[in-house]
């Protein structure tokens, strides 16, 4: 993380001789950008689920003031599940699931999940050189929604299937808040345009399941939870250009 803090603020040094006459000027701009965070897991999360991955694509606008409002969508996925036992009573006395051939079946259990966010955040120039790139900071609010998913590949395991997922997978929904620091490189018209930083989320979600199959005698808790992810974030900007040229007079 600290490696990650150096480099995201050492970038705009490196930048400082790149940029041009017209980037002086702040300019508004369409943002449309793919980006990708790294998810370490707190709060009653860490409970569930280990570290995590978003990809995502998010879309907005940044005003001649350097202000921007963006939505964002994420597909969150990883490998670490915290849930032991959870196919426990499904397991034969040698030790295994079968499927409905009697053959042993091979069944994963990964962790799934969506947030959509509106933001709106704040490009503050570190140079009079470039007025379109800087610290960038934003926070918004949106909807969080995580899982568990059963995979079984091509086999059937009849108890575990269609509907019997829902007894094991764990859906939890809810209001999700985020916030965001870091570096945008922004340049008029440029292919590098992209920015960096770390990020923290806070959902106050609930279970939206009112029974557990493998905990059949434990009332599923309807209190809210408060699910944390926090890590990096990269992202960059697909450049749009103008067909009509700009011009610009300083004095």
């Amino acid at each position: 993380m600290r490696f990650v803090l150096i480099l995201a603020f050492s970038i705009p040094l490196f930048l400082h001789g790149q940029v041009t006459l017209d980037d002086t000027v702040v300019h508004d701009k369409v943002m449309v950008c793919p980006q990708y965070s790294s998810a370490w897991t707190g709060g009653d999360l860490v409970h569930r689920f280990g570290f995590m991955n978003l990809v995502g694509f998010g879309a907005g606008y940044k005003f001649r003031n350097n202000v921007f409002t963006i939505l964002d969508a994420n597909f969150i996925f990883g490998n670490e599940v915290k849930i032991p036992g959870i196919f426990s009573h499904l397991v034969d006395s040698y030790g295994n699931i079968t499927d409905v051939n009697g053959d042993v079946a091979t069944v994963s259990v990964l962790a799934r999940g969506v947030s959509v966010n509106g933001q709106i955040g704040k490009i503050i120039p570190l140079s009079h050189r470039d007025k379109n790139s800087g610290l960038m900071i934003h926070a918004g609010a949106g909807y969080l929604n995580h899982r568990v998913k059963i995979e079984t590949q091509t086999q059937v395991v009849p108890m575990i299937e269609l509907d019997y997922k829902k007894g094991y997978d764990r859906l939890t929904t809810g209001v999700n808040l985020m916030q965001f620091i870091g570096y945008a490189y922004m340049p008029k018209q440029s292919f590098y345009s992209f920015y960096a930083g770390i990020y923290a989320m806070q959902g106050f979600t609930r279970n939206r399941r009112t029974l557990f199959y493998d905990q059949p005698n434990v009332p599923v808790s309807t209190d809210l939870r408060l699910d944390l992810l926090m890590g990096v974030k990269v992202g960059w900007f697909i450049p749009f250009y103008s067909t009509q040229k700009d011009y610009y007079i300083e004095y």
